[in-house]
């Protein structure tokens, strides 16, 4: 087998790793995991077989990328002068922003297996590696995600969530 070459990885797998770190992380972290994902993996990328699972792969650096900044946001305070009197999010006026905000308000576990399981398109076993435990509490995971979605987003839509 053939090994593609890098920049075909990112044309292939970008937007994939792009909906994943975004529904992790929220619109405002989401660019700098996704391109702290495809530097790592740019450097790795040698040493990866050719017959590897090349997605599940970046949704693993992605994965690390975006505990990353959660533990740098974490340690870092927010200096604000004023605060404004109704927040708008940054995808206010994006396709699904509604969808958004319904995912960024699963708990983490939950939201973290949607995104894998949903958008990545990654198996159970794969995402209880990234998420420690096993491929049955990852399905248990992202079923109850998705059994919250279904109660929170407009179901009444053409909005598909499986």
């Amino acid at each position: 087998m053939v090994k593609l070459p890098f920049e075909t990885i990112v044309s292939q797998h970008g937007p994939t790793v792009l909906r994943v770190v975004r529904a992790v992380l929220g619109h405002a972290d989401a660019d700098d995991a996704w391109s702290d994902t495809f530097l790592a993996a740019m450097k790795a990328y040698p040493d990866v077989p050719a017959d590897a699972n090349v997605e599940a792969w970046l949704v693993t650096i992605a994965h690390r990328k975006a505990i990353d900044v959660v533990r740098a946001t974490s340690r870092r305070a927010t200096l604000v002068a004023d605060t404004p009197d109704a927040t708008t999010p940054d995808h206010a006026d994006a396709p699904h922003a509604e969808l958004t905000d319904a995912v960024a308000a699963l708990p983490a576990k939950q939201r973290q297996a949607v995104a894998y399981h949903y958008l990545a398109g990654l198996p159970y076993a794969e995402i209880a590696t990234l998420l420690g435990g096993s491929p049955a509490a990852a399905r248990r995971a992202a079923a109850d995600g998705i059994a919250t979605l279904r109660r929170t987003y407009d179901t009444e839509s053409d909005h598909d969530l499986d």
